[in-house]
């Protein structure tokens, strides 16, 4: 990984946010999903089966639901993300390892973190898992002016705004396309991911958690 190559004053690492450094899978996606449902069911008068299948064949087509309701509505991203990121019982819906912070302690280099989430959940979820120390800088979907990864719009954001160079940068991620686009601009990848599943090409290192992340990189540099 070209990064390990840099001593650790020079590394970037950029984190995904959601099944990256915490588990969004059990309670916060189900939960997400049915918001998102509630307000197509509102906005376009379908039913629940309308809406579930209005969601799922944006996100196939465009990667988000929001992408293909700006393309083919002109929804209003702002009032949209609001509107289905609420979660009043976050602090109860988080899985998370608490020995994160101790990798991210360990991990020499900068820290970013860069969702495809709103700012307002992201915050929030920061603060609820307690890593919002770690990090010098949050992007958001609203920093990419509503073009999310794997767009390369946020990328290119994000490091024109810290004066970067790609080749100084790794991307940790769970999303393989969000990995494809970052090696396309430059950057080491790391996959957050199942150890089952074939690692692809432009995969530089895989985890399983970001727990391991520290000692891999210690392994390669040397």
């Amino acid at each position: 990984m070209r990064l390990t190559r840099l001593p650790p004053s020079r590394r970037v690492w950029i984190f995904d946010l959601d099944n990256t450094l915490h588990d969004a899978r059990p309670h916060i996606f189900p939960s997400m999903h049915v918001q998102m449902n509630d307000y197509l069911k509102r906005t376009f008068s379908v039913d629940e089966a309308g809406a579930n299948a209005m969601r799922r064949g944006f996100w196939l087509r465009y990667g988000t639901t929001l992408k293909g309701l700006m393309r083919h509505y002109g929804t209003d991203p702002r009032k949209f993300l609001w509107e289905t990121h609420q979660f009043p019982e976050l602090s109860d819906m988080l899985v998370h390892e608490n020995a994160v912070r101790h990798a991210l302690a360990r991990l020499g280099g900068r820290k970013l973190v860069f969702s495809n989430a709103p700012r307002h959940y992201v915050e929030e979820v920061l603060r609820g898992i307690g890593l919002g120390r770690f990090f010098e800088a949050v992007y958001t979907i609203e920093s990419t002016r509503f073009r999310p990864k794997p767009a390369f719009q946020g990328f290119r954001v994000l490091l024109r705004n810290h004066d970067l160079h790609p080749h100084r940068c790794a991307l940790v991620d769970d999303s393989l396309e969000n990995l494809r686009a970052a090696k396309r601009l430059g950057m080491s990848t790391v996959w957050v991911g199942p150890g089952s599943v074939r690692r692809a090409s432009y995969v530089d290192l895989r985890v399983a958690s970001v727990t391991e992340l520290p000692r891999l990189v210690f392994r390669y540099a040397h």
